[in-house]
């Protein structure tokens, strides 16, 4: 920074950066040669990122000079830095400011936002309240009075998760949402015009149902492949955070897959993603096998989750799922088809399957049955001891055949989030957290309720957040 800069300063919280924080930043580095933001220490629960994630979100945005951390009052740093220019929102321009008296004395200037922003800055930079809230649930009392399940019952259960030792195994992926402002039609060809305003990313795949199931209290070791780029190499940041042990082999010929959503006013309008899905070699399959049986003789659960992009070749989920019957350690797998591509059926004798309505279709051949017939079938047909199928909007089918082989049961439940914010992960969230619940002992219908609470959770925010046993008792218990 030179001397002769033009420098300036904004502040605020930054809980979650969207397209009016951006527009705001970008006012103030037009403003001048050097724009320093600080970003308040301030954490008001555990789903906020912490003030040092905010700031490289914020370092990525490519307009920021310099990112500062608040650890002490704003005051402090005005006298450090001695901006020429400090950005306040114009609403702030008839209210006592007392930054003012500071800027005054090393002669800078105080300006006030010109208000072009259709969000107010106020509540952008000072009183930002944009964090995830705890779900609001509609609990269907009649179920659990149907089975006999208790709020205490279910909350004791969830305190057991951290006596668990987990496997996982499958696709990793990296979820980029593209956060834009729309700006309207194109006059040339009939087509939507966007401007791209902030980019978050998150894991996902078999990433985040490991992130749940560590943040639910459990020990997690991951088996996964990467690219050799730099989202594996970010993949392999991420994963020590959230208390994974990953156990990731690099593969030069498949690139880490990358989802981007693009988003305007709280809607996806268009998925782009970048993968390979060719299977991995024999020798990456002996690897992970390698892996898997020096963990799995002590490990209580082993979760497959499985997008079809290539990690789980058949021969290598029949020997993973041989080597766990042999232990005698429970195994779920979740087998995802985005398209045509992909098969369910392929998981015999699991403790749990977490299909779609879609993917249980494809998986039997079979369009025209009611869901009933459906469900049983698909139970009947990979030997499994429960099929819970997933029906978006409209909850979950839940058919068992654990506690009475020689006949299974059947019931439902509704979507716990009537007003969902981001669809996309509930599923892993629910896989989790029934899994969990079923190696912990829990009855099938007490697993199916935890699954759907820990799905209605995480459709309450933007983006794959790993569900914390404080998140869940919380909702458990209000």
């Amino acid at each position: 920074m030179k001397k002769s800069d033009t420098v300036v300063f904004i502040s605020g919280n930054f809980f979650a950066l969207h397209p009016g924080h951006v527009r705001v930043l970008k006012f103030a580095a037009e403003s001048g040669d050097t724009l320093i933001v600080g970003v308040s220490a301030t954490r008001p629960s555990k789903d906020v990122p912490r003030p040092e994630e905010r700031a490289e979100a914020l370092r990525e945005l490519g307009i920021v000079d310099r990112v500062v951390v608040l650890t002490d009052g704003v005051e402090a740093y005005l006298r450090e830095f001695k901006p020429n220019i400090v950005i306040k929102g114009k609403e702030f321009e008839s209210a006592s400011n007392p930054e003012e008296p500071i800027i005054k004395e090393y002669g800078g200037r105080l300006i006030f936002a010109s208000g072009e922003s259709t969000y107010s800055a106020s509540d952008l930079l000072a009183h930002d309240n944009q964090f995830s809230q705890a779900a609001r649930l509609n609990i269907p009392q009649d179920f659990l009075e149907r089975h006999g399940l208790k709020n205490d019952q279910l909350v004791n259960r969830v305190k057991t998760f951290s006596d668990l030792s987990v496997i996982v195994v499958g696709d990793l992926i990296v979820d980029e949402y593209i956060n834009c402002e729309p700006l309207g039609m194109s006059q040339e060809e009939p087509s939507i015009v966007v401007s791209p305003q902030s980019t978050d990313r998150f894991i996902g795949g078999a990433g985040i149902v490991a992130a749940h199931a560590a943040s639910l209290g459990a020990s997690v070791d991951l088996l996964s492949t990467v690219g050799d780029d730099e989202m594996g190499d970010r993949l392999a940041d991420w994963l020590p955070e959230y208390n994974v042990n990953a156990h990731l082999i690099t593969d030069t010929s498949r690139p880490t897959t990358l989802k981007q959503r693009f988003r305007a006013q709280d809607r996806t309008m268009l998925r782009v993603s970048h993968l390979r899905q060719h299977e991995i070699s024999r020798d990456h399959q002996s690897e992970i096998a390698s892996t898997f049986e020096a963990l799995c003789s002590k490990a209580d659960l082993v979760i497959f989750s499985d997008f079809n992009y290539g990690c789980l070749p058949q021969p290598l989920i029949d020997h993973l799922a041989s080597t766990a019957k042999q232990t005698s350690t429970m195994f779920v797998a979740d087998s995802q088809s985005s398209s045509q591509v992909g098969d369910i059926s392929r998981y015999k004798n699991a403790h749990l399957l977490t299909p779609t309505e879609f993917e249980a279709r494809l998986a039997l051949r079979d369009q025209n049955s009611g869901l009933a017939k459906m469900g049983h079938d698909l139970l009947s047909a990979t030997n499994s001891a429960n099929v819970f199928v997933k029906l978006g909007a409209a909850g979950v089918l839940i058919v068992s055949a654990e506690h009475t082989p020689e006949e299974q049961q059947m019931d439902r439940l509704p979507a716990f989030n009537a007003l969902p914010k981001d669809v996309s992960g509930a599923g892993d969230s629910m896989l989790t957290a029934a899994s969990l619940a079923l190696s912990a002992g829990a009855i099938t219908w007490e697993a199916a309720f935890l699954g759907s609470v820990a799905a209605a959770i995480q459709t309450s925010r933007i983006g794959n957040v790993p569900i914390t046993t404080e998140e869940l008792i919380d909702s458990l218990t209000r």
